[in-house]
Order: structure tokens, then sequence, then C-alpha cells
């Protein structure tokens, strides 16, 4: 079975040196625990930074650290002091943590800090290059190791690549705040699988990837050069049974009932979290207070426990955050406390498996009201726990747990009153609604545990690559361009087939940009000039452009998609008589689409009229597309037009206008030698279906088509047309 290889930031053990001793710890919580899970599904690797500075270790030291950890199978990357501070504490988490969390005012945006970060990961590509064996899976995680998928891409072009964001993907209004915004894209791009955990996050990349590097999808499916990906959601579940078990076992059993003699017969509000300005945990407190303010009954009867586990403790904001909290705590109790009743108790470590479960268990309410998160499991594990299905969750909106976990009550967590009333709801509900609720939520979560979790996710990577092969297949290989390249040399009656935006050039940001350059005149003039060739150029554009462009070279050219032709020193005859008064029909239509979609614009053309928005904004033209797309049809039902759109455009024109209809002259003459024609979008499909059998039709682009091969790009058909002009010339001078 091939190997799931990890990569992350940390990996699951940490690292320590003590007195000249080198000693392993599991690490607990966290993203490194829940992968650890999945060791019996899968022969796992993990490559990640061990947790100890690279200058508190001496060569016999990483020596003996690598040797420990392979036999865990583990890799470490061992990280410097510095490194330590500018990739993790300052670029992951002073500028992306704050700014992925909706918190734009507590970015930092430094140089040094972003020249780290991309060092750091060229390290962890080093690690993954180093390691990597054939048929390896690669699964890079979160948000420190963005760049990675690209940079493995670079160095290993065909491995199986996949990548999970584990934190919130910001709006495109927040995302474009970022200097760096387009190399952190481009890096998360070179994966094959991108997974978030909610829809919206999804929703947030795709906008941005078409906003800032212009990658459209479809159905979440992008096409990155010559490659297939997807990005998709997979809400991340947790080892729903270890939870449900634990609740049985006799250490949480004592310290259940340790916790109980200590806290008497009160009801327990319950709040775990990483001291972390995203998780609410100031807002959480001063509800609370306000809570005993309004409701003074509850004195002396509800005790919160506030659970906060240090974190990132050199960085100045959780620094101040914790001496808030703290200041806080001390006057809520100092105000509403009592001789034998403490309305907060505070908690400021990490505690083991053990004693969290029985808080979990033991607790009436768990206040869960980050301000933004990920997804949070703190809530399912506190669901997985209530295996008597009494307790109540109060879970915010803005956790991405919130769009699984619908039956807990959902709160806006920077509405006091209404985590007030929440509070009071959770207290008083009756336990036969607790636990209808609870019955549904903890269906849910076992269904979908860590492990479904992780075998959806890996099971779409393998249908992305399965996608990725059967296109890979109708690439032109070699065998075939070598038949092809034989083909053409014996041929002496040969016909070429050739579209022009997309085919022969790129695609423009304007219409009007997208003129021929001196290569692909170069090579038009020299395919034409060998009498045995026939180049016939077929091309949306009008005839007017087209003329401009190419009608000095010795070629054929079809415009408007088929409704001009003008053969070989001949001068441009309509294809077919059509009628044109639809136009002043669908104009004003168009007119109006354009005024409403900044940066669009509508082309006339002889037999056609075309709504360009290459330059509008994605989100708003797509929905625009779809608008006008159906008021054109209602417009147009009877007037004998069509409606099609193509790459950044939508056309409005004759049904009987098409090019597989616009080259059937060429193919009804008497037997061509050798036939190729190429094309990049959906009006090259009407051309591939007329083709002889022998023909060799190409679709430039990872796409599914009717033509018989594929090219990746504009360049590689070039290349290949360059390929025949040097066979020609070999073959006369071999004469």
């Amino acid at each position: 079975m091939p190997r799931l290889v990890i990569v992350s930031n940390r990996i699951s053990v940490s690292v320590t040196k003590h007195a000249g001793t080198i000693r392993l710890t599991d690490s607990i919580g966290g993203l490194a625990t829940g992968l650890t899970s999945l060791a019996h599904c899968y022969d796992l690797f993990w490559i990640g930074w061990p947790g100890i500075t690279s200058e508190k270790l001496n060569e016999q030291d990483k020596k003996e650290i690598a040797t420990k950890l392979a036999q865990k199978n583990y890799h470490p990357v061992l990280l410097s002091k510095k490194q330590i501070e500018q990739y993790y504490e300052g670029f992951s988490n002073k500028t992306i943590w704050p700014l992925f969390h909706s918190f734009p005012l507590y970015a930092v945006y430094e140089d040094r800090y972003w020249q780290t970060y991309r060092q750091v990961n060229e390290v962890f590509c080093e690690a993954v290059v180093k390691n990597l064996r054939p048929n390896d899976s690669i699964w890079v995680h979160d948000y420190q190791l963005m760049l990675l998928p690209r940079l493995i891409r670079e160095k290993l072009p065909d491995a199986e690549i996949a990548f999970f964001l584990h934190i919130p993907f910001p709006s495109f209004e927040l995302f474009r705040l970022l200097p760096w915004r387009t190399d952190i894209l481009n890096g998360l791009l070179g994966a094959d699988l991108i997974g978030f955990h909610t829809y919206d996050y999804a929703r947030h990349f795709l906008n941005s990837a078409a906003r800032l590097v212009g990658a459209e999808h479809s159905m979440g499916s992008l096409t990155i050069g010559n490659r297939v990906l997807k990005a998709d959601t997979f809400p991340m579940g947790i080892d729903y049974q270890k939870y449900a078990r634990a609740v049985a076992d006799a250490k949480v059993r004592q310290n259940l009932a340790a916790i109980r003699k200590k806290v008497g017969d009160r009801k327990i509000i319950l709040s775990v979290d990483r001291l972390d300005y995203t998780k609410g945990i100031i807002q959480r407190l001063e509800a609370f207070d306000l809570f005993l303010s309004q409701n003074p009954r509850y004195k002396g009867n509800v005790t919160l426990i506030l659970l906060a586990v240090p974190s990132r403790t050199g960085i100045g904001d959780y620094m101040d955050l914790r001496q808030h909290l703290e200041s806080l705590v001390g006057r809520i109790n100092g105000e509403h406390g009592s001789i034998g009743w403490v309305p907060v108790w505070y908690l400021y470590r990490a505690v083991p498996f053990e004693r969290l479960v029985a808080l979990y268990s033991l607790a009436d309410v768990a206040l869960v009201t980050p301000l933004r998160d990920g997804m949070n499991l703190i809530a399912k594990e506190f669901v997985a726990t209530k295996t008597d299905g009494k307790g109540v969750l109060i879970l915010s909106e803005m956790a991405g747990a919130a769009s699984e976990l619908g039956e807990a009550v959902i709160v806006n967590a920077h509405n006091k009153a209404a985590i007030i009333q929440a509070i009071r709801e959770a207290l008083e509900m009756p336990e036969a609604e607790q636990i209808e609720r609870n019955e549904l939520m903890q269906n849910r979560l076992s269904r979908y545990d860590l492990k479904r979790w992780a075998n959806d996710f890996l099971g779409t990577l393998s249908k992305v690559k399965q996608t990725q092969q059967q296109l890979s297949v109708r690439k032109l290989a070699e065998s075939n361009r070598r038949r092809l390249l034989d083909q053409y040399t014996a041929g002496e009656k040969r016909l070429f087939l050739l579209d022009y935006d997309g085919t022969l050039v790129a695609f423009a940001d304007r219409p009007n940009k997208a003129g021929p350059d001196h290569q692909v005149l170069t090579l038009l003039e020299n395919l034409a000039a060998d009498s045995r060739n026939e180049v016939v150029i077929i091309s949306g554009r009008d005839k007017d452009t087209l003329t401009r462009w190419l009608g000095k070279l010795a070629i054929s050219i079809i415009a408007e998609h088929g409704g001009w032709i003008k053969k070989k020193a001949r001068h441009w005859e309509i294809a077919h008589p059509l009628e044109n008064d639809w136009k002043q029909t669908v104009r004003p239509i168009l007119e109006l689409y354009t005024d409403r979609t900044p940066g669009s614009s509508v082309e006339e053309k002889d037999f056609s009229l075309v709504w360009h928005f290459r330059r509008s904004d994605p989100e708003l033209a797509r929905l625009r597309t779809h608008e006008l797309r159906y008021a054109v049809l209602e417009l147009t039902a009877n007037l004998g037009v069509g409606v099609f759109e193509g790459s950044k455009i939508l056309e409005v024109r004759n049904t009987g206008i098409n090019k597989g209809r616009a080259v059937g002259s060429w193919l009804a003459e008497p037997q061509w030698d050798f036939v190729l024609a190429a094309g990049d979008d959906y009006t090259d499909e009407d051309l591939f279906a007329v083709l002889p059998e022998k023909a060799y039709s190409i679709k430039i682009g990872p796409t599914i088509s009717k033509a018989r091969f594929n090219l990746d790009s504009v360049h590689e058909l070039r290349h290949l047309l360059k390929q025949l002009i040097e066979q020609t010339n070999r073959e006369e001078i071999t004469c």
C-alpha cells in the first residue's frame, strides 16, 4: 500500500533536551494528535518540526533525533530560533492568522517575515523530495506551508499532492490586503486537491483565484496550466468513539468525582480554548458577568470553568490578552463571588486527556463562542462525551462547526445579549429536549468521524488523479507525435484547420491586444510556403480585423465562426445568406448589461453580437452572464439565433453558422493525405465533429473534447508546427 506522507508545521512528537539527554514526548491536542489516529488506516510518514531549535543541538544530537524519529516514521525538519521567530511567530501568526480570521488590524506586513516564510517552505520542500518514494501521496497541512504545494510541483511535476487549510480562508476583500497574495494563491494551486472545512471558505478561495490569477472554476474544478485540480469542502471530524468510550474509563471517572466534589451540585458552564484573541474569550466573560448581574438567582448556583490553554506566549498580542483576561476574571470573582462560591474557575494550562473528558462529561453547558474559527473540534468533542444525552452546546455561528451542529444553541459571538439569553435557555432546557438535540448531533458526528473525513478527502484526491490520468492519455504522446510527423512528411496534399484566439495566440485582457506576434506570422508564412499545404484560419473575429492581421499571408481565412469565408487569393464571401434583423432586438439588452457590469463591452460583428467580460469582476460577470443568457433566450426564441458562452464572452449569433459547416468545401475536396485541426473552445467542437477519422484533431488545454488529442498550451502547438516546418526543411536538404 502506498505511503501517505503528511507534512505539517509540527509532528505529533515533541523533542526536548535536558542535561544533555534527548527526550521524545507525544503531543496532546491539535492537528498532530488528530492525524496520529489515522495510523491504523494508512502507512503514515510524517515530516515536520519537532519543537526544538537547532541552536540547542550538536551534530550528535541531530543524528540521535533523526534515528529515534525514524523508528516512529517521522522525519524532523530542524529550524533555527530566528526561523521560528520570523516564519512561525512572525508571518504565520502575525500576518496570516489575524488576516485569515478577519482581524486585519492585528496583521503585520513585514518583508523579512515573508522572506523567512518562503525560505522555510523551501526547507520543507527539500525534506519532502528527499524522503519521497514512488507512488507516495503527499498531504500538506495548514497555513504555515501554503507555498509548499507549488514548490514540490516544480521539482516533482507528477507527484500526488493534497493540501488542507485548517483555518478560514478570508473573503477577497480581506485577502487582497496581503501584499504576497498572488504568491500564496499560486502556492496552493500547486496541489491536486485543496480542502476546506466549510463551503464559505472554499467559495472565498475560488473567488480570489478567479480575481487574482484568472483561474475560473466549474463545480470547484480549475484548470491550471496542464493540470485539472479541485477545491472542495471536507468538514474535519473527530475520533468519535475515543471520546464516547472514554467516559467509562476509570481515570476519567476518578477525575469526574474529584471535580464534582469540589463544585458540589452547582450547574457547570465549561469554556475550553487556546488563549487566542479569535476565540472570543473576553466577550464570553463579559457576557457571563452581565448574566450574573441580570439573573441574580443563579449566583451561587452556577460556576464557569474557564480553561485557557497557553498559546504563542512570545507574541505581544497574546501576552496583552492574558493580562486582560486575568484582570477580568479577578473583577468578576470579586464583584459576584461569595464565601464558598467562586463564579469563575480560571485554569491557565493544558490538561491531560482524562481530565478534559471529565470536564466535558460533567459540564451542563459548553460555551463555545469564537469570533472566528476554522472548525472548532472542542464543540464536537463535548457532544461526543454526552453518552447520557444531557448537556447543552452553545456555539458561535462564526465557527466552522456551526454548519454541522445546527441543533446547538447558535449565537452571534459579538451579541452579549444573545449569549446571555442562550445561557439562560441552556440552563433551563428540559432534559428531553437536550437528549433529542444531542442524539441528532451525535449520530452525525459518529458517521462523519476523523477516519471518514480522511477517507473522503483522500478518495477525492484519487478521483482527481484519475481525471488527470484520463486527460493525460489523450495528450499527444511522443509515439503519436512521431506518427504525425511521418504522415505529414509522406503527404502530398495536406490541410491545416487552425483556430486563432487561444490556439495560435494566448488570450489578452483586451480583444484588440491579441494581434499576431512575429513568431506566429513566421510559422503561418512558412507553412503556407509549401505548395503541398493548405492553411485555413478559422476564427470568431470579424473579417476586417483578420484581414488587417493576416491578410498578407497566402492562406484562407474564415471569420465569425463561418459567417465569412476568404479563400486564398480571393475576396471575402458570405458563407450563407442570413437575416440580421434580430440584432435590433438583442442589442439593447446587451448594452443594458454592459452598463450594469463595469469592465464589460459589446462587440458587433456582421453575423453576431458579442458581450465581452474578461476585464469585469468574475463573480459579478458570472451572475450577469446567467441573467443575460436567459434574457436573450427569451427574446430570441423564434428568431433563429443561439446564445453561446466562450472564454470570457457570451455570443449571440445565427444558428446556421458554425465552424464545422464552414469547412465543408475543403473537406469535400478529393482525399487529403494529412489533416490537422486545432482549437481551444466549444466553437471548435463543431469542427472536430466533421473531420475524417484519421485526421489529427487537437484540443488546446486539458479538457474533455471530441478531438483525438490534447496539447497543454499555445506554446506547445507552436512548437509542433515548428517541428513540421523543420521536417520539410530537412527533407529538402536531403533531396
